[in-house]
């Protein structure tokens, strides 16, 4: 009794450390976020294009023979990818940042971590060393949507590029991923947390509480919408066809593979430059399945990220139509060839390990707070000199990626410190 005593104890003075330091972390964010509200300066046209193009042109094929009759194409690097939360896109930003490095791009970064001041709307002043007329070929990290902020800091050209991953699932994990950081949650009694809410998610949810987006629509609030509107409003179709006449294209995480091979094709880049691993997966054992009954409970209460999903699920499988279905199973198959060849390359084991296996740690994943559920991989000791330095940056966590571009993360490593302590 005496012993179940202490841990209430201990854990509520954890609580009350966490929510100090929170309210302390959050006031500072806020106040740097207000001064780059302030940001005023004189708008300068951004070029059409930036400077730093591959010389060579391709044909948008499988990296087998040139087809004949396809006009040759110059690969895009002027690229906007809107990385929503928990949708594979960790493994995305590696495909860019890879692909940046090999062709000496320029991105635009945050300044002192890895996001843009989210949840507050992006801004041009966000950007690390950023001055008016500056010319950016990527832009890739968290942020909030804002179109018109970020069509005045990326040439005209540029292809706009996101994913989304069916509602339902997305729900299920961030509730786990970020339940911790939303108070709203701490409330709610019981082991499955997650089932009791989504018994009455009216009865828990404020969308005014402290970081709630993350559990209502949140595919729509990341893209910069309003996620407390009803299903219904006229205002969620206007927001729905806003995002399809910005984004070129729009990936799905249930088909990840096929949507490579149409960015590739989109992008008129090579089968060498979509080659990935899967980053920032959870271990199967924090991965709850959501039966039906709560898969249609999580799709009601998500409802305006199911209308999104839907949307977009119907323009994906047009523009497999238009690639050719025989063409995009030849691609996908080509693709899982070469991702096994590098695998067997560069990966002790050939599989991801849960953290506490991961042997260096300069590769181990960001985790959430309270668990180490994130996983990662070891690089094998006998790569040989050819393929070292790709299997490490293919390998290699987002933040430790960002921090050898140059990007100062020190706003998230002091909360790295205050996660750790909390960890105690």
């Amino acid at each position: 009794m005496v012993g179940k005593q202490g841990r209430q104890w201990r854990s509520m003075c954890k609580g009350l450390v966490l929510g100090t330091l929170l309210t302390s972390c959050m006031i500072l964010l806020y106040c740097l976020s207000s001064l780059q509200d302030h940001f005023n300066s004189p708008e300068v046209p951004v070029p059409y294009s930036c400077a730093h193009r591959p010389a060579q042109s391709l044909q948008p094929t499988n990296g087998s023979d040139p087809l004949p009759g396809r006009a040759l194409c110059t690969p895009k690097v002027d690229i906007m990818f809107m990385k929503t939360h928990k949708a594979a896109s960790s493994t995305l930003i590696n495909i860019l940042f890879r692909f940046g490095e090999k062709h000496r791009l320029k991105f635009a970064f945050p300044d002192s971590r890895n996001d843009f001041f989210y949840p507050a709307p992006f801004q041009r002043s966000q950007v690390k060393d950023y001055k008016p007329g500056m010319c950016f070929n990527v832009i890739c990290n968290h942020m909030r949507f804002d179109e018109a902020e970020v069509a005045k800091l990326l040439p005209a050209d540029t292809v706009y590029v996101t994913i989304l991953r069916d509602p339902a699932e997305l729900f299920e994990s961030s509730f786990h991923y970020f339940g911790r950081l939303v108070p709203l949650t701490w409330k709610i009694p019981g082991e499955d947390k997650l089932r009791e809410f989504l018994r009455d998610p009216h009865y828990y949810f404020d969308p005014e509480g402290f970081s709630s987006f993350y559990l209502k629509n949140l595919l729509f609030f990341d893209l910069g919408q309003d996620n407390t509107l009803e299903a219904h409003d006229p205002r969620v179709e206007e927001g729905i066809r806003s995002i399809a006449r910005r984004f070129q294209l729009v990936m799905l995480v249930e088909h990840f593979e096929e949507s490579l091979i149409l960015l590739k094709d989109a992008l008129c880049w090579e089968m060498d430059d979509v080659i990935f691993f899967k980053l920032n997966a959870r271990k199967g054992s924090t991965v709850s399945k959501l039966n039906p009954e709560l898969r249609a409970k999580a799709l009601r209460w998500n409802a305006i990220d199911w209308k999104l999903y839907q949307h977009f699920n119907s323009t994906f499988w047009r523009k497999v139509d238009a690639y050719g279905r025989e063409r995009m199973a030849e691609d996908v198959e080509e693709l899982r060839r070469r991702n096994a060849e590098m695998a067997a390359i560069c990966i002790e084991g050939g599989h991801a390990v849960e953290a506490t296996n991961i042997q260096e740690k300069d590769m181990l994943p960001w985790q959430p707070i309270g668990e180490k559920s994130i996983m990662g991989y070891n690089l094998k000791k006998n790569v040989d000199t050819k393929h070292r330095k790709a299997c490490r940056k293919m390998l290699m966590p987002e933040l430790q990626y960002l921090t050898e571009l140059g990007v100062n993360l020190w706003i998230t490593k002091l909360w790295g410190h205050v996660r750790d302590f909390i960890n105690w």
